[in-house]
């Protein structure tokens, strides 16, 4: 049984006590777990029957325990004060709920609340002139995170990314190729490709500095790129695709995967269609300037400090586009391409005033789907040195932190392997796994509108609220299965009327709330709430094993019924991590 159908099961038995004591139905009762495990298997507050029974709650509380006749599963109803406590059967609870979790297996926390419905997520958003930095990491640890709950909530998800492969930025590093590279590539460097563009991007503003006839060269490529010139086009494509060649490899190794993919240069024409009939309809006008301007509604967005209505600019006076005009016409072309029902876009928090905007233009153009957009917002992500930079080259890479991570994991496994027993391949493997793990977890354990201060030592930590920590776990239930197995220890034995001391009865619960909390995370779009489940679902498992034996357990049948609730543990922590973007290990 799932935990829906035990608060159901609770919920009867005490309608069947209440009718007896009080001969008529109770209504508004919710049952769940009490804040102590001694204290019961559920909970139910009386609060909700106080007005129309027309007595205190613990006197209700009291009546209806006393009137109580429990049948199974429900082993006992005890009143506490105006809550009603409720025991289950140890061997119906812990049996038919196990039972439940082995069953769903790899499909542990399914729902079908977003059936039907179609939703792009769109993440990651790099710039074609450098690498991608730990900024991007936190916005794609997000995006696969999300993208992986919304598919388990049933929806139909399309991961997509827009690259910005065009504009003044990129042709900085052009420039400044074509400058002083004297012919090097990445291949005659022996660096990845966005890496070694990244190099040129950085030496552009050192060189920018002492000569300032580089800042009108750089405008007149980009005049020359935007008038179809076919040998700075020839540039910008072998430079984009030295990028996109680094960028792949860096995907592959972070599990970043896109259905859709749109570049900038291909897409920053579009709106102004849209834009030239809104004009004509009335939805934008124009001000005194000659800008094409959309009127902010009052309401969120108030008004300007002299009382005027607020506005924003979606056209300038000489036809030319901002970023807001390609937004719109891109999101309708999501939309129109893709079918969607909405759009959610992974984008910092600096760009809020932005997607409010955005939205509301949309909704203004007469498009419904634009009030089921949402921007997921998030915080910065700072190291100890403070907020990240890139034009002075300061950026932290992500290739380095992930490349960093890992040698700190690998280090530890060569700590805990102090005989050499595992080869270089091995470690590595485990290494990458633990590594690349630790970042995406440290990165999403908090809320995504807080900012984080990434401290890497932490990070990779096997100890604390951690992704090796958890990773640890589920290797430490697998290696004690595979003892099991070696000594024929067989789980069809189990009896689980042995089970229900306090560290067993929550872990369970944590097991029977992984679904629900699964759906919570889809709902917020808050993969923390997955990770503090995975974590406390983890720590629930350290503290049950620290404490009791599993296979030397007093009797075999209490070892058997230990191995299928630690098994139950595993596929809740597996699940869990990968629904967050981890992989798990079976040895660490």
């Amino acid at each position: 049984m799932v935990l829906a159908e035990w608060k159901e099961a609770v919920l009867a038995a005490i309608a069947r006590a209440c009718r007896a004591a009080f001969h008529r139905d109770p209504e508004g009762l919710e049952a769940g777990f009490p804040p102590e495990v001694g204290l019961g298997d559920f909970a139910v507050a009386c609060f909700p029957l106080a007005r129309p029974f027309r007595m205190s709650p613990a006197e209700i509380a009291a009546r209806i325990a006393a009137a109580a006749s429990p049948e199974p599963p429900v082993a006992a109803i005890r009143a506490a004060g105006p809550y009603l406590n409720v025991a289950l059967q140890p061997a119906a609870f812990f049996g038919a709920s196990i039972a439940a979790l082995r069953e769903a297996g790899d499909r542990l926390g399914n729902s079908a609340a977003g059936a039907g419905r179609r939703v792009m997520v769109e993440y990651l958003s790099p710039n074609t002139n450098k690498p991608l930095h730990l900024g991007h990491l936190r916005n794609a640890a997000l995006g696969i995170a999300i993208t992986r709950l919304l598919e388990a909530t049933g929806h139909r998800v399309i991961p997509a990314i827009l690259i910005n492969d065009r504009g003044v930025h990129i042709c900085k590093s052009m420039l400044a190729w074509q400058r002083f590279a004297g012919g090097a590539t990445p291949a005659s460097e022996g660096m990845k490709g966005d890496h070694f563009v990244g190099r040129w991007y950085v030496r552009y503003a050192i060189e920018a500095e002492k000569d300032p006839s580089l800042e009108p060269a750089v405008q007149e490529m980009l005049q020359r790129w935007e008038a179809g010139d076919p040998e700075i086009l020839a540039l910008w494509k072998t430079m984009n695709g030295w990028v996109y060649e680094g960028f792949a490899e860096t995907y592959r190794r972070f599990g970043m995967r896109f259905e859709v993919v749109y570049y900038e240069s291909e897409t920053y024409k579009l709106g102004k269609d849209v834009i030239a009939d809104g004009l004509a309809r009335g939805v934008f006008t124009r001000d005194e300037r000659g800008n094409t301007v959309f009127v902010l509604p009052e309401k969120p967005f108030g008004r300007e400090k002299d009382g005027s209505p607020k506005r924003v600019t979606v056209l300038r006076p000489d036809g030319t586009s901002l970023y807001i005009t390609q937004d719109i016409g891109t999101a309708i072309r999501k939309v129109t391409e893709h079918a969607l029902d909405s759009s959610v876009y992974v984008v910092g928090s600096e760009q809020e005033h932005h997607f409010h905007c955005l939205f509301a233009i949309l909704e203004a153009l007469g498009f419904p789907w634009a009030r089921a957009c949402r921007h997921l917002s998030y915080g910065m992500v700072y190291l100890p040195e403070g907020k990240m930079k890139s034009r002075e080259g300061k950026v932290v890479d992500a290739d380095d932190l992930i490349e960093g991570m890992v040698e700190l994991a690998a280090e530890e496994i060569r700590r805990r392997d102090p005989e050499g027993r595992l080869a270089a391949e091995e470690i590595r493997r485990r290494a990458e796994t633990i590594g690349v793990g630790a970042i995406k977890f440290y990165l999403l354990r908090v809320r995504p509108a807080q900012s984080i201060h990434f401290d890497p030592a932490e990070s990779i930590s096997f100890d604390g609220f951690t992704g090796p920590y958890c990773q640890y776990a589920y290797a430490r239930i697998f290696g004690i299965l595979e003892k099991a197995a070696e000594r024929g220890i067989a789980e069809e034995s189990a009896d689980f009327g042995r089970l229900g001391n306090p560290e067993e009865t929550l872990l369970l619960r944590h097991l029977l709330q992984f679904p629900e909390e699964v759906a919570a995370a889809a709902a917020e779009f808050s993969p923390a709430r997955l990770a503090v489940h995975v974590f406390n679902t983890a720590r629930a498992f350290n503290q049950f094993y620290n404490r009791h034996a599993v296979l030397q357990a007093e009797t075999a049948g209490l070892a058997a019924a230990r191995l299928a609730l630690i098994r139950a543990t595993a596929l809740v922590l597996k699940r869990g991590l990968e629904l967050l973007g981890l992989e798990v290990l079976e040895n660490m």
